[in-house]
């Protein structure tokens, strides 16, 4: 039985929907199953090979199969659910499992039986591994709060308990942190002391002060009685308002030996607490500082360079695992680092972070971006191995060496470096063996210096992949061709317009009008 085109078109918009979704349109009577063009590119299948999502059970998580087999269950039966929402993770033709959102409405005759569902699927993985980055992150907290030996606790504007460590839960007799939540001091101290509590955390509310280090008696709920030490904060939300208060207190039995202790646990929750609330603009602010505020004079001493540089650099978030450097090799050379650390967030900036002290160790090695590239590896690969953490990072190195008139690079996972020549532009080669592994895979990787003569290279271009990873509403990648040849096309414009109008035609092929990885361009212009 045919069904026509326009059919499935007013199914499929009667799923739910949004941007960047893919189609499907399942005739069940027929058995037969229509993909629009994304979702063959969501599981990397050629159209002949597209598999039955919802029969191919076995290209679904094992983690994930029961609940997606019970959700096509409640729909497929007789006069069952009316919609489908699952959000299984599924394998591609590569093998890679991707997370995917699939919704869909059923179609059922007056007999209430199914005829045919139609809905889209969208590729969710990024934000399932955000999710779970978060998660990760929420967690560290928790250890942090519960391993710390003290007694804290977060109180929200009403003074009720919104978290507080085993070790506060242990105190006031309860196993699980949880029992306090949503109670306040009255509901285990006696009056006066939950009363002058509660005058403190207003008092604190109303002027943002803190009140640091005085000692309080303390009734316990089992009728005992203790002195403590106790500082009590303001805590404050990302913009600036103070949604509550927090604090920290020790037994003043071991106030001697945890003074000092007890100060700096709190000033470091007070900082961590900021952080966290501000992380995505102070990161942003911190890195854009440590990026090379000025660039050498080459030659040395000369009145102007034959080096010009420019450089772009966007995080889309806070903290950003991309940054480069630019330093100078003697009177007439010198160097470039291009660098991407893997993911986003904390993880990725304290990688970065890294790699910028151990730019140093490698500085001696300048001249040669091959031996530069293996002082940042081993130093990067023992820090990791040490900590037990999995992280690398790509790296590209390059070397323009006015006096020998060559320039010299080696990538040590990085895509390569792009030269415009009186011929035209093009990407660097990177020899018959490639680039080099990333850098904090493997202590003892190897890497190729490759040289070519700087007589007739006018520009050289370095950057990350989030310049190129852009899809269009097609779901086509920008990809390093059109980058090749949009700096092509605006090599005769002055360093800054060139950054820009890279940056302004990327972004209108962009779907979203907007980058999805941190962004950093950085060009230098040569001169006789």
């Amino acid at each position: 039985m045919d069904f026509r085109a326009d059919d499935r078109l007013e199914l499929a918009l009667r799923a739910p929907n949004e941007g960047n979704e893919g189609i499907w349109d399942w005739h069940i009577d027929a058995d037969e199953i229509h993909y629009s063009g994304r979702i063959v590119r969501f599981l990397g299948f050629r159209r002949d090979e597209m598999p039955h999502i919802f029969k191919d059970v076995d290209r679904v998580h094992e983690s994930d199969q029961e609940e997606f087999t019970k959700k096509i269950g409640e729909v497929m039966e007789p006069n069952g659910e009316s919609l489908l929402a699952v959000e299984p993770r599924m394998m591609t033709a590569k093998g890679e499992w991707r997370y995917f959102r699939i919704r869909g409405t059923a179609v059922r005759n007056e007999e209430g039986a199914i005829q045919r569902m139609a809905g889209s699927m969208i590729d969710i993985s990024r934000r399932k591994i955000a999710e779970e980055q978060l998660l990760e992150e929420r967690h560290l907290m928790r250890l942090l709060v519960d391993s710390v030996p003290l007694n804290i606790y977060f109180k929200d504007l009403k003074s009720r308990f919104t978290m507080v460590s085993r070790s506060q839960a242990n105190w006031l007799g309860c196993d699980d942190p949880g029992e306090l939540v949503g109670k306040t001091d009255h509901d285990y101290f006696d009056a006066d002391h939950a009363d002058q509590a509660l005058k403190d955390e207003v008092n604190i509310l109303k002027t943002g002060k803190p009140i640091f280090g005085y000692v309080e008696r303390e009734t316990l709920p089992n009728g005992g009685e203790a002195w403590v030490l106790t500082t009590k904060m303001p805590l404050v939300g990302r913009k600036g308002d103070i949604i509550g208060t927090f604090g920290v207190s020790s037994n003043v039995s071991e106030l001697v030996q945890t003074q000092q202790s007890l100060a700096e646990t709190a000033a470091a929750l007070q900082q961590r607490n900021n952080e966290i609330e501000e992380e995505l603009a102070l990161a942003r602010e911190v890195q854009l500082a440590l990026l090379p505020q000025s660039y050498p004079v080459v030659p040395a001493g000369a009145s102007e360079s034959r080096v010009k540089f420019g450089h772009r650099y966007i995080p889309i978030s806070g903290l950003a695992g991309d940054f480069f450097e630019v330093f100078p090799i003697g009177d007439d050379a010198v160097g470039m680092f291009m660098c991407d650390v893997m993911g986003h967030g904390v993880r990725s900036a304290i990688v970065g972070s890294m790699l910028r002290g151990l730019l140093e160790q490698a500085f001696g090695k300048g001249e040669d971006p091959a031996a530069y590239l293996s002082v940042l590896n081993a130093g990067l690969s023992g820090i990791l191995q040490q900590a037990g953490v999995t992280m690398f990072a790509t790296g590209f190195v390059a070397v323009i060496d006015l006096a020998r008139g060559e320039l010299r690079y080696a990538s040590a996972g990085h895509p390569p470096g792009i030269i415009q020549t009186d011929e035209g532009a093009k990407l660097l080669s990177m020899g018959a063996g490639g680039p080099g592994p990333g850098l904090g895979l493997f202590t003892k990787a190897e890497y190729v210096t490759q040289s070519m003569p700087l007589a007739g290279i006018r520009k050289v271009l370095l950057y990350t992949d989030g310049i190129y990873e852009v899809e269009n509403e097609e779901g086509e990648a920008f990809l390093e061709d059109r980058l090749v040849k949009l700096f092509e096309d605006t090599a005769d414009q002055a360093v800054g317009g060139m950054l820009d109008a890279i940056l302004d035609r990327v972004l209108a092929f962009a779907e979203s009008k907007q980058f999805d990885d941190d962004v950093c361009l950085l060009t230098v212009e040569l001169s006789e």
